[in-house]
């Protein structure tokens, strides 16, 4: 039994049962554990189970690097169905593999069915999502990216943008959107397809470049251009020299 700096490491197969007291971290793993001491890290394998007052993972290849101790973790690698959560920053992740620097908050997953969570934000992928928690940059990249949020969904290739931690719920404040066929982006009442969506808080306009179309109520207008105002809730389409803008309206009264 290692009892190393408030980390409490427990081996499946030791006979002992030792509960993990408040201030301690507690790792269980199959295979043990090689601590690099001059390389400041440490390996954990096979069913990697780690509890923490601040996280908890479960993985089947942990690897950690530290500063002064094992218990100062700087950055965490896992590999093999990682289950992460982070208690303290209301932050949790699900993939592949993942990153994650303690320092800068700043978690990243990959592979098939990726999740990341945020706090009022929930992100998915089947490439990978990138979040800085503390200056909210976020990334995802690849097919099946989604975001989903309180008053906005989007589904693309690739989902650039920025939220922000200034007011009790985590708002986006900038988006950049893009898919090779097409990205789809709901706001409210509001349905956008395009090639480009782009939005920036301080203009509070939605931008929509490339075969373009915007569905409201029963309105259905198409265009090469289009501009949505958030904040006015008005909306306008424009065309190239090729093309004509259409509108369909439906009229249910009939």
């Amino acid at each position: 039994m290692i009892l190393i700096c408030k980390i409490l490491i427990i081996l499946t197969f030791s006979l002992s049962v030792i509960s993990r007291e408040v201030g301690e971290t507690e790792i269980t793993t199959e295979d043990g554990i090689e601590v690099f001491q001059n390389e400041k890290y440490y390996l954990l394998k096979k069913n990697v189970i780690i509890k923490s007052d601040n996280f908890s993972l479960n993985a089947d290849l942990v690897k950690i690097n530290f500063n002064k101790n094992l218990y100062d973790i700087v950055e965490l690698n896992a590999e093999g169905g990682v289950d992460f959560n982070s208690h303290k920053l209301n932050l949790s992740g699900f993939g592949e593999t993942l990153k994650f620097e303690v320092l800068i908050e700043k978690l990243k997953v990959k592979g098939n069915n990726s999740k990341l969570v945020t706090e009022d934000i929930e992100m998915y992928s089947d490439g990978f999502i990138d979040v800085n928690n503390q200056n909210g940059k976020f990334f995802l990249k690849g097919k099946n990216s989604k975001l989903n949020s309180e008053n906005i969904f989007i589904k693309a290739d690739k989902i650039n943008g920025i939220f922000s931690n200034e007011t009790n719920k985590q708002i986006i404040t900038f988006l950049d959107v893009s898919d090779n066929e097409i990205s789809y982006v709901k706001n409210n009442d509001t349905e956008m397809y395009a090639k480009e969506i782009k939005f920036n808080s301080d203009t509070s306009i939605i931008e929509l470049f490339n075969n373009v179309t915007i569905i409201r109520n029963e309105e259905r207008i198409t265009g090469d251009y289009g501009t949505l105002d958030t904040k006015n809730n008005s909306y306008k389409i424009k065309s190239n020299h090729q093309n004509n803008v259409k509108v369909i309206i439906k009229n249910n009264e009939q």
